[in-house]
């Protein structure tokens, strides 16, 4: 996560010392967390497909200690100790995903941890990955010819594009789609993080916001029965409310900088000012069409067929699906020419980097979300709670609960979580709620923004700019940025909608 030049100048022998000393640190920090969760009260039932079932209700929020040090790990290591980082982040990501196995597996025993490991990969992280590496190769593939300069109306442009886009061909879609041209459009330039961060803002976000395929709790929601227009009715007001004060926000203090800087322009041919204006690798554009319809098909298709491993069923559709990606995702890396690629800046650490990463993420993650889906009968109980009084729904608090815990754990079961609290049926949600659904809909989607994990390509947009040179803010200096410009627009939409 760390820039290649920063890394090399990190002093090495220092950074041995403290590797050693880390190490001995996460070790008692293990320790420490087993014998702290052992006494722990838990419970497995028999589920429905015969298989060995977690019970969140009984779950204490000590078990979140791992999840909040895989944050924290994020949020501290690459600024602390850049170099040890750079190179043992995988192992970091794993050693807090044991930090949550060891304990289950003593606590539980083995068939649940086996049960909940094989649950989270196959169903969850698994699919994730593909999807991502799919469009990570294909959207790498297409690559913007010719003169492409950073003016604050170019840049503008750039992220109203990607916001339309967003939601017809989802957030990490139109991400992968146009985080490149932007960076290449602004090497030039001084100031460079403030367009990054609102591209992760409004294209990896906010712009998703319109129909099912924007964003993955709007297609839970889908699958659910809201009907696909229900929300490009309902969204469109607060959706184009957000994006216009960002895209103003953002014009203006990119005007300001761009001033700044002197108004530079790239020297001779640093922007491409030696080519003609075209694209490469457009057979990519066909390409991305056939992961969205991949994405479409398993959501709609239901053969009734499925694959019991280990009690997890795993549903013929959605084998077919990532099959279907992970050939989209072989015919984009035989059909593009090599040297497009190399001159689009693609390598594979970025997805590296996130496969890696968020492995530890979704593993530890199980126990907050088991206590989340327990509801009023599980640790967050006074959170669930906060959302009725007295049978009424709390609309603010729906939009700002489901945000808040979209932005650390993953939006689509957060989502999930509160569509089925203010009582799961979509036809009556859609009419007689639908400001309730509204609020859920726009946390989960919006607030996905608020940090860096909020939302799959969030991430990824991250690592791709520090990986091109740009000095991207730390785990809390982006949520410095989200804080000081998001939350205000939060409270605007809260007011005026809710």
């Amino acid at each position: 996560m760390h820039s290649t030049m920063d890394v090399h100048r990190d002093n090495k022998e220092a950074e041995t010392v403290f590797n050693w000393r880390s190490i001995k640190s996460l070790a008692v920090i293990a320790a420490s967390l087993t014998a702290i969760m052992l006494p722990a009260l838990a419970f497995a039932s028999e589920g429905g497909h015969g298989g060995p079932h977690l019970d969140g209700a009984l779950l204490s929020g000590m078990w979140v200690i791992p999840f909040a040090c895989m944050l924290l790990s994020i949020a501290i290591f690459p600024l602390a100790a850049p170099h040890f980082w750079h190179h043992h982040f995988g192992k970091v990501a794993a050693f807090w995903g044991l930090a949550f196995l060891v304990p289950f597996t003593f606590q539980f025993g083995f068939e649940l941890a086996l049960y909940e490991t094989i649950h989270t990969l196959f169903l969850e992280y698994i699919p994730f990955i593909i999807l991502l590496f799919a469009l990570f190769t294909v959207a790498g593939g297409v690559r913007l010819t010719g003169s492409l300069v950073g003016t604050p109306a170019l840049n503008t442009g750039i992220l109203l594009i990607g916001t339309l886009l967003a939601s017809w061909m989802g957030t990490t879609g139109a991400a992968m789609l146009l985080i490149r041209p932007l960076l290449r459009a602004n090497a030039h330039r001084k100031y460079k993080v403030h367009s990054v961060v609102f591209f992760i803002f409004l294209v990896a976000n906010v712009g998703g916001s319109l129909t099912p395929l924007g964003d993955p709790p709007l297609f839970l929601g889908f699958l659910k029965g809201v009907s696909f227009f229900w929300t490009t009715v309902h969204m469109l007001a607060p959706m184009a409310l957000v994006a216009s004060i960002l895209l103003a926000v953002f014009f203006a203090m990119d005007t300001y900088l761009f001033g700044k800087e002197g108004k530079p322009m790239p020297k001779g041919d640093a922007a491409g000012s030696g080519e003609k204006f075209g694209m490469e690798g457009k057979v990519n554009l066909i390409l991305l069409g056939g992961v969205v319809a991949a994405v479409l098909m398993s959501g709609m298709w239901r053969p009734h067929v499925s694959f019991d491993l280990y009690h997890v069923p795993v549903e013929l559709q959605n084998i077919a699906r990532d099959v279907l990606l992970l050939v989209i995702a072989g015919l984009s890396l035989k059909l593009t020419d090599p040297e497009s690629r190399r001159k689009n800046d693609f390598n594979w650490f970025p997805i590296i980097e996130v496969a890696k990463l968020f492995s530890g993420i979704f593993i530890s993650m199980i126990p907050a979300i088991a206590i989340l889906k327990a509801g009023e009968h599980g640790a967050l109980s006074a959170v669930i709670n906060m959302v009725s009084h007295e049978g009424t729904p709390v609309n603010p608090m729906y939009f700002w609960l489901t945000g808040a815990l979209s932005s650390f754990l993953d939006n689509a079961p957060t989502y999930l979580v509160f569509f089925n609290t203010a009582g799961g049926d979509a036809v009556h949600l859609m009419n007689d709620m639908s400001q309730t659904l509204l609020a859920i809909s726009a946390g989960a989607v919006f607030m996905g923004a608020n940090t860096y994990i909020g939302n799959a390509p969030n991430f990824m947009v991250r690592s791709i700019a520090e990986d091109q040179g740009v000095k991207m803010p730390s785990f809390f200096g982006y949520m410095a940025w989200s804080g000081s410009i998001l939350i205000p627009c939060f409270i605007i939409v809260t007011l005026v909608f809710f």
